[in-house]
């Protein structure tokens, strides 16, 4: 099912202290998990295969590569049994590259906030506004990004404009 994602990604020096405003301000926690994405080859978008203990989906997605909050056209699907998926698209289109990363994971109503810790870029901080389960405006999914934003205290020179498979590839650290 198709919908539409809001977010920011920021590097951070500050992951304790977000974490504690959202702890104080009632976010659920639903746990670390330990992530492999693997982005496959494709002629637009992205195409990444999420395998976790927690998340296990296939998504695509469609967004510009600019500062502040980006606006995504995504489609995600669970997948039961991500190995057997993952041989096939490699096997039939290849593998762009593939990111590791510990993620917490946090939510406050249609809000998912992650921190991450990815081997050779750092640490991040990632605020999601999606319309996924719930009927809400592009304006509205930008309105809280950016109240987000203000209340987590993240700085505009923190931000970052692309993807962790982008860093990887053009190896920007």
């Amino acid at each position: 099912m198709p919908f539409i994602n809001v977010e920011i990604k920021a590097r951070s020096t500050r992951v304790d202290d977000i974490r504690d405003w959202l702890l104080k301000h009632n976010a659920e926690f639903k746990g670390t998990d330990h992530q492999t994405d693997t982005y496959f080859n494709v002629n637009s978008g992205r195409l990444k295969l999420r395998e976790g203990i927690i998340e296990n989906n296939l998504i695509y997605y469609e967004r510009t590569d600019q500062d502040g909050p980006k606006v995504s056209d995504c489609q995600l699907t669970p997948v039961n049994n991500p190995a057997v998926l993952k041989d096939m698209l490699k096997n039939s289109i290849g593998v762009k590259v593939i990111v590791m990363k510990k993620r917490e994971i946090y939510f406050i109503e249609n809000v998912k906030f992650h921190i991450d810790e990815v081997p050779g870029l750092g640490n991040f901080v990632e605020i999601e506004a999606s319309n996924l389960n719930k009927a809400i405006s592009m304006e509205e999914l930008l309105r809280q990004c950016n109240y987000y934003m203000r209340e987590l205290e993240i700085a505009e020179t923190d931000l970052v404009d692309r993807s962790y498979s982008d860093m990887l590839v053009a190896n920007v650290t």
